[in-house]
């Protein structure tokens, strides 16, 4: 069975872009979008995806907040945390609180690639301004 992934982000040109790199994965497949906070929960609730990314800025909520609701229902799902501004360690932090595994920012296809299989295989990775905390 291929590995079901939710892309979470209000921007319909990094949504494209996520789902024709992930797709290019042999065994990977985009099974949902979502383009709020909210979307993002409802989905993940609707499709039980294998793993979800998540936007930090997006409308309704943003992505910690609704990482928050659903790490409450579905503490299982990894979730990978995708944002344009540099990973701090304050963010990193905000981020494992609301139950994410992972934080990278937007600027390499190839980061997130291997944050997905990083989280795939249990372990985590916060790309924290320009180092990497792997576990």
């Amino acid at each position: 069975m291929p590995v079901r992934i939710l892309i979470a982000d209000d921007d319909t040109s990094i949504r494209y872009l996520l789902r024709r790199i992930l797709e290019e994965r042999p065994g990977w497949e985009v099974c949902g979008e979502a383009t709020t906070g909210n979307d993002a929960v409802a989905k993940t609730k609707q499709l039980s995806p294998d793993l979800a990314i998540i936007d930090l800025a997006m409308p309704d909520q943003n992505g910690i907040e609704a990482a928050r609701q659903i790490f409450a229902t579905s503490p299982l799902t990894p979730m990978l945390l995708l944002t344009v501004q540099e990973v701090s360690t304050e963010l990193a932090r905000a981020a494992r609180d609301a139950g994410f595994r992972g934080a990278v920012t937007k600027g390499s296809g190839r980061e997130v690639v291997v944050a997905i299989e990083t989280l795939l295989n249990q372990g985590t990775v916060f790309k924290i301004e320009g180092s990497a905390e792997r576990a």
